[in-house]
């Protein structure tokens, strides 16, 4: 799963959507649901990131005791 890539088409539809929702919900649901997102995907690949070296050791630790 690459979250970027699908962050960057989750926001051309949004794009494509817009043209055509222009309400006050339109924007409550950008402001809400969106607007939050590249933070959240950063944040989430940072932990990804430590669940990969800590995963790699505990591998290491096994193939240790074996």
């Amino acid at each position: 799963m690459n979250l970027i890539q699908n962050a960057r088409e989750l926001s051309e539809h949004w794009h494509a959507t817009k043209v055509h929702w222009r309400d006050a919900k339109a924007l409550e649901f950008e402001k809400l649901y969106l607007e939050p997102l590249p933070g959240l995907i950063s944040k989430t690949g940072a932990v990804m990131n430590e669940l990969e070296i800590i995963l790699r050791k505990i591998r290491k630790d096994c193939e240790q005791l074996h």
